[in-house]
């Protein structure tokens, strides 16, 4: 029993409906109002604000550890390898242009792989680090990365080395997505935040969403940005969910971690926010069970986390957890890029993120919304 004002402002349809208001959903949004002003691009998310991987991640500006872009190099071949670190690092200059430094936290603190003491993975990465660099020439015009040994005692780690990157940086994912907000809305985009799609139906003039509560949304076309959460609506999608848990100290005294770091081809890192240890991973040890869309941690993961503080990132320091949580990613079953299609004539997805979506989540979103022009 809607009333006329209710018809005419809010459930008449639309042009474009993205469903998710994460990066990729609102950059789409954002991409498709400003190629076209007049269309009407409406937003849908399940949650009371903007969700998903988006604001449950670390807050890193990063586009790979030596160890990670060695595995991929080695797996992918440099062609497809390079292509997406090209693609993170356009994507992050890309991103502090249009929403402003200041706006989302960034600091240029720089990216940093530790290597335990005799880990193995050093002695592979060390004997092909100068071919890495050598490789990033193409994209960078300078060597990205240097080893940093020397200032493992006044990071406060334990560590046997360290790789040190000058180009990547922090953000604060939460004012990030604050101002992403903003601008879609700034453009003329409609938010509806609390509206979950339960499916969608193709038909002869557009797409239908059909919404919790039974209530039904029609558009000309529909994005489906829910990253790794797309199987619910698109179960046919070469996409599964990644859970990555995280934990948050209380204040460290003297705490001295300056950067961003990983460690172990990037399954752990970890950074400092406001004088406390942010720490998230740990998803190799247990691939199977982390595949999952439940918001949830494990004691096996969240042991292992607490571990990594004791022996390397806190050594000899006392320390006490305050906040835990966990974010859904999304993976290419056997790796590769996102997924950003056309599903059918109505109907596009954008998801397959993996763990790097702040870095490329405005270029899959422009890719989005050029497939709806």
């Amino acid at each position: 029993m809607e009333s006329i004002w209710e018809t005419r402002s809010f459930s008449n349809g639309a042009d474009l409906v993205v469903v998710g208001a994460g990066i990729t959903g609102l950059f789409t949004a954002w991409h498709a109002r400003r190629r076209r002003p007049s269309r009407k691009v409406v937003v849908l998310e399940r949650g009371p604000h903007p969700a998903g991987a988006s604001v449950k991640n670390a807050g890193f500006a990063c586009f790979g550890s030596p160890s990670q872009l060695l595995s991929d190099l080695e797996h992918e071949g440099e062609a497809i390898a390079l292509h997406r670190v090209e693609e993170r690092w356009r994507g992050l200059q890309e991103l502090r242009a249009t929403l402003g430094d200041e706006a989302i936290g960034f600091a240029p603190v720089g990216g940093y792989e530790v290597f335990r003491p005799d880990d193995a993975l050093y002695t592979r990465v060390a004997g092909r680090f100068d071919a890495l660099n050598a490789a990033l020439h193409g994209i960078f015009g300078r060597d990205v990365y240097s080893w940093a040994d020397g200032r493992t005692a006044s990071l406060g780690l334990r560590a046997g080395h360290l790789a040190f990157n000058p180009l990547e940086g922090a953000v604060d994912s939460g004012l990030l997505m604050r101002r992403l907000l903003d601008l879609a809305r700034e453009a003329g985009v409609e938010v509806r935040f609390n509206t979950a799609v339960e499916g969608w139906e193709e038909q002869a003039q557009g797409v239908e969403l059909l919404l919790h509560g039974g209530q039904r949304l029609r558009a000309e076309q529909a994005v489906i940005a829910t990253n790794g959460y797309s199987r619910g609506l698109l179960p046919q999608i070469d996409v599964v969910p990644g859970r990555g848990q995280v934990l948050l100290t209380s204040p460290i005294g003297g705490l001295r971690l300056k950067g961003t770091f990983h460690l172990d081809e990037g399954y752990y890192y970890f950074r400092d926010l406001d004088g406390r240890v942010l720490l998230g991973g740990g998803r190799n040890l247990d691939k199977a069970g982390e595949t999952t869309e439940e918001d949830a941690t494990t004691p096996r993961i969240q042991d292992a986390l607490e571990e990594l503080l004791r022996r390397t990132i806190l050594p000899d320091t006392p320390f006490r957890i305050e906040q835990r949580w966990s974010g859904i990613m999304g993976f290419r079953p056997n790796g590769g890029p996102a997924v950003v299609e056309r599903l059918s004539p109505h109907v596009v997805v954008a998801a397959g993120l993996g763990g790097i979506g702040v870095a490329i989540g405005i270029r899959v979103a422009r890719h989005a919304a050029e497939l709806v022009a």
